[in-house]
């Protein structure tokens, strides 16, 4: 198979619907059904809502498995450099022939009827999970929860909510009750839930949605808790207690993560290998993360250059406390967002811990924020900023000035994938 062939049908299917985002799930359905209904024929379900922290911690409860020995599907959102890395079939990112193949076969069956990009590439992966011999299933939800594509699993063995915070009010709500209201839609009946820490008006809510369902809550600060303990962490419920190291994903919110990663093992009745593996070994991309090698570490080799796609104002809260916490360094921001986001709420943080701020728009993407609109943000929240074209010349520019800068690449994930391929 061409390696462009995959592409060339995702830019089809990119045309099959007027809207980018359109919640329901009537499409959804209609299309399953002409499939065979692959998402009743997966091994059991994880299934993973929030607002922040869902990839790192699906990206901690793999690990976990796969030290345990299970072999793992996984669906998580959006990719940052190929298509590809949504959807790891056993262990293993899915093949060009496989991934070509099913989209082939969800595109005829839809038969060029409405649907999302998101709808129909989320089917293509429950076909491939259908197909393949595997222990378990790991879904993270795309949007929201209630009317999210992946929302088709009758009865998962578990899910789990991490901390609900305001993002995509124009399709969620403008509250953090009603939008945990549409992440609490993955609860089921009966099927145990796990939460991360919440506000309290939100898991209110949680609470009331897993009553109506009969769904037993594993709640942190109630059935389990997690905290520092010297130089590493403590994790307690009732079936014990786990000294354990700090999480190898940076950032003290990956603590969080690890605390509702662990409590899900736990409940699936996993032991210590698999609890310890789940906060060292576990890979996640632009979350926090350290660029060591590539082109723009060539450019600006004494730079320390950090990669994050958090994007809403407890992301921008999460990487202000991390960059505090690390050695003073002279620290310096290269900004892109959408134009969908708090931008002000983002950064008003960040101000606190940075220096300056570039502004630069992200590239190939139609939603994005102006830079000189970035920069106009930053100025209101206390930063000094400027614009550059591009990533890379932002780079170099906060070189020139300052070799042994901090650089922090933020924003958008889209901006981390864009900067990810363009450093190889």
């Amino acid at each position: 198979m061409s390696s462009a062939s995959s592409d060339v049908i995702l830019a089809r299917m990119m045309s099959l619907h007027p809207k980018i985002i359109d919640l329901t799930l009537d499409r959804v359905w209609r299309l399953l059904e002409a499939l065979g209904n692959p998402q009743d024929e997966l091994p059991p379900v994880i299934h993973v809502a929030g607002t922040n922290g869902k990839g790192s911690t699906l990206a901690m409860i793999r690990a976990g498995l796969e030290a345990a020995g299970k072999t793992v599907h996984v669906y998580t959102s959006p990719h940052l450099a190929r298509f590809h890395e949504r959807i790891r079939v056993a262990g293993q990112l899915i093949s060009e022939d496989d991934l070509t193949a099913v989209l082939d076969e969800c595109e005829a069956a839809n038969d060029s009827a409405d649907i999302t990009y998101f709808e129909i590439t989320t089917c293509a992966a429950l076909l491939a999970f259908a197909r393949s011999r595997a222990e378990y299933t790991l879904l993270e939800v795309g949007l929201g929860g209630r009317l999210d594509a992946t929302n088709v699993i009758d009865r998962p063995a578990i899910t789990a909510i991490t901390p609900v915070s305001l993002d995509h009010q124009q399709y969620l709500g403008d509250t953090v009750e009603k939008i945990a209201f549409e992440k609490a839609g993955i609860i089921k009946r009966s099927v145990p839930c796990v939460v991360a820490r919440q506000e309290e008006a939100g898991l209110e809510v949680i609470e009331e949605v897993a009553a109506r369902m009969g769904a037993p809550l594993l709640a942190h600060g109630q059935h389990w808790h997690v905290g520092p303990e010297r130089d590493g962490m403590i994790y307690q419920d009732e079936q014990g207690l786990l000294d354990l190291p700090r999480p190898n994903l940076p950032g003290d919110h990956q603590m969080m993560n690890a605390g509702t990663a662990l409590a899900v093992l736990r409940a699936l009745g996993l032991g210590e290998t698999a609890c310890e593996a789940a906060v060292t070994r576990a890979e996640w991309s632009a979350r926090m993360q350290r660029l060591r090698q590539g082109p723009l570490i060539e450019a600006a080799p004494d730079v320390e250059l950090w990669l994050d796609g958090g994007h809403n104002p407890a992301a921008g809260e999460a990487l202000a406390r991390h960059l505090a916490g690390l050695p003073r360094r002279p620290t310096h921001l290269i900004c892109g967002m959408l134009n969908t986001k708090d931008i002000g709420g983002y950064l008003t943080p960040l101000a606190a811990v940075a220096d300056g701020l570039t502004a630069i728009s992200i590239p190939g993407e139609a939603n994005t924020l102006p830079a000189e609109e970035t920069a106009e943000a930053a100025r209101a929240a206390g930063l000094a900023a400027e614009t550059a074209p591009t990533a890379r010349q932002a780079l170099a520019e906060i070189a020139a000035r300052t070799p042994q800068a901090r650089v922090l690449i933020c924003g958008s994930l889209y901006l981390a994938g864009a900067v990810l391929r363009e450093n190889g």
